[in-house]
């Protein structure tokens, strides 16, 4: 038989490879993230008939080239275009990942390792991220329960749903601060409620709590104390109640762990002092409280006991050297009237006067504030900045408080209250101060219970949920594989590859897609990368490579049947 028509044969045989490749190709047009192919040939081997030769120079010949004739191709090799990036389709599916780089998802089905570019994933019953097409789990790194990060270990199963993850647990609140203008000439500061301020915080159960608190000005300016008035939360029967109706025997100014018992001064000049009437023993009577003292000039004594009044006398015992008035328990009439006409006393100013007290000795009036449980608040008055609060930057309220009954409030933490954000600059008479849970970085706001409400996925894989108490939580990372050959990876049927000697083997942990320089996107598929005027152009040269291998066989057919037609 004549070798043309083995020739045209192999032929034959290796254009129908390449067409199935062409084919393959083509049906994967659409598929996911799938990867072209093509078909390269090679001369599949030669028969010598006759060896080259070398000049002779004895014999004055020269040399002769070898005699070798072909006996047909074969398929050298089937490539795969793994490296070239498909475009991309947008499905608005957050599950549905593209990958940009020369990486690949590591998925697993429960025994061996695979790895594919098709990220269409979805989650199982149990929370598990896996792949649409046949359930087998995407891989990566688990959030370290110690430290909250990544820990790059051996890949694992991304369980990003489980039944833990769908809630985010309550925590109590730690940290809060106080930010805004005290303006000095805020009416409000100056009543008797004073000015208002609220905090909201959690218990570590989650329940919320509003600490209501009091700024209220001095007779010294910059000056001002603050005082825990009551902390309220939502009873059983929907209305809001105190603490201390919750928990008999709790005392909030306790609960201000850093608190003083404060009280504020002002001494009026000599000049402003009687000059005429001073009394002396001989014409008042102090012991009688049943008749009505005698006037002092301008100071009206007080008739009742509810005011008593107070006299010390010299040595002489007859020279009276100081007189104090006692307003626990108010100011009369006369008397109010003595101190809003000259002194310019509001109705709220007196009612929280504790005492009047003149000194004859040094000429100089004394009038102090009710002792409160309270915080003295102190702003520097040459710039207007926070200075201290009781000596420190911030204060605390401390629940570790015992009751009555010996039981602490274990449930809530200890909330300290930074206010060196606070100023007292002026403006126009109206206070912004706010009390704002959480310190300046956000750190311990505490929270409610909160349900997942959202998952997004990071452009480096990191996988975070949101809750509807506006928290986040990092759930893990994808991790991705990279290849030394990537080419060199064996196709394992439904968008898979497996790791060959060729291609370097995996290690098991995975590397960070960013640390290659790639990315993920989420949302997006990436599409085949299939370029069919490229293939279509492709399936003619084959058609027509075909079609001249088929003549081969036609004509050495014929030449055999001359030859077998020369015996007639």
């Amino acid at each position: 038989m004549m070798r043309s028509m083995y020739s045209g044969v192999s032929g034959l045989k290796t254009h129908q490879t390449k067409m199935d490749v062409i084919g393959n190709n083509i049906a994967n047009v659409n598929t996911v993230a799938y990867k072209s192919s093509s078909i390269t040939f090679s001369e599949l081997m030669y028969q010598t008939t006759q060896k080259s030769s070398g000049p002779n120079d004895l014999t004055g010949t020269g040399g002769t080239n070898a005699r070798q004739i072909g006996l047909g191709v074969q398929s050298a090799a089937i490539n795969t275009a793994i490296s070239s990036q498909g475009a991309t389709q947008t499905t608005g599916n957050p599950f549905d990942i593209c990958i940009t780089g020369q990486s690949f998802f590591i998925v697993s089905d429960g025994n061996d390792n695979y790895f594919t570019r098709a990220g269409a994933f979805t989650v199982d019953a149990v929370g598990n991220l896996v792949m649409t097409s046949n359930g087998y789990n995407v891989m990566g790194w688990g959030v370290d329960d110690t430290t909250g990060t990544i820990r790059k270990d051996t890949v694992e199963p991304l369980r990003i749903m489980s039944a833990e993850k769908l809630v985010c647990e309550p925590e109590a609140t730690e940290k809060s601060y106080v930010a805004g203008i005290m303006d000095k000439n805020d009416e409000d500061a100056a009543t008797e409620a004073g000015r208002a301020l609220s905090l909201s915080f959690y218990d570590n159960l989650g329940y919320s709590y509003t600490a209501k608190f009091s700024v209220h000005s001095t007779l010294d300016d910059g000056v001002y104390y603050v005082q825990l008035d009551d902390i309220l939360s939502k009873g059983t029967d929907g209305k809001m109640h105190s603490i201390t109706e919750q928990y008999p025997g709790t005392v909030l100014s306790d609960i201000v762990k850093v608190g003083t018992t404060f009280e504020a001064n002002v001494s009026v000049a000599k000049s402003m002092l009687p000059t005429s009437n001073v009394p002396t023993a001989g014409t008042i009577n102090w012991a009688d409280t049943s008749t009505d003292p005698a006037t002092v000039t301008p100071w009206t004594l007080p008739t009742t006991t509810a005011a008593p009044v107070t006299v010390n006398y010299k040595e002489d015992g007859t020279t009276i050297e100081s007189v104090t008035w006692d307003l626990s328990g108010g100011a009369d009439a006369t008397l109010k009237a003595q101190l809003q006409g000259t002194y310019g006393f509001s109705d709220e100013d007196i009612a929280a006067l504790k005492q009047i007290t003149i000194n004859y000795n040094d000429g100089t009036l004394t009038i102090d504030k009710k002792e409160v449980n309270g915080s003295k608040l102190t702003y520097d008055t040459n710039n207007g900045y926070f200075k201290d609060i009781d000596g420190e930057k911030f204060i605390t309220l401390d629940f570790a408080t015992q009751l009555t009954d010996g039981t602490p409030l274990e449930k809530f933490s200890d909330i300290e209250m930074d206010w060196s954000a606070s100023n007292m600059y002026n403006n126009s008479g109206t206070s912004t101060i706010a009390a704002v849970s959480g310190d300046t970085k956000g750190l311990g706001t505490g929270r409610r219970l909160g349900n997942m409400s959202g998952i997004t996925v990071q452009t480096n894989g990191m996988i975070y949920a949101s809750y509807d108490n506006g928290m986040t939580q990092l759930l893990g990372q994808i991790a991705v594989a990279e290849f030394a050959n990537a080419a060199g990876l064996e196709k394992a049927g439904e968008n898979l590859y497996s790791a060959s000697l060729n291609s370097g083997e995996f290690d098991g942990v995975g590397v960070d897609i960013t640390a290659s320089g790639g990315y993920m996107t989420t949302g997006v598929l990436e599409m085949s990368n299939v370029d069919l005027s490229a293939e279509f152009t492709e399936m003619i040269t084959t058609q027509r490579g075909f079609q001249a291998n088929s003549r081969i066989i036609t004509v050495s057919d014929t030449m055999l049947e001359e030859l077998v037609n020369l015996k007639r």
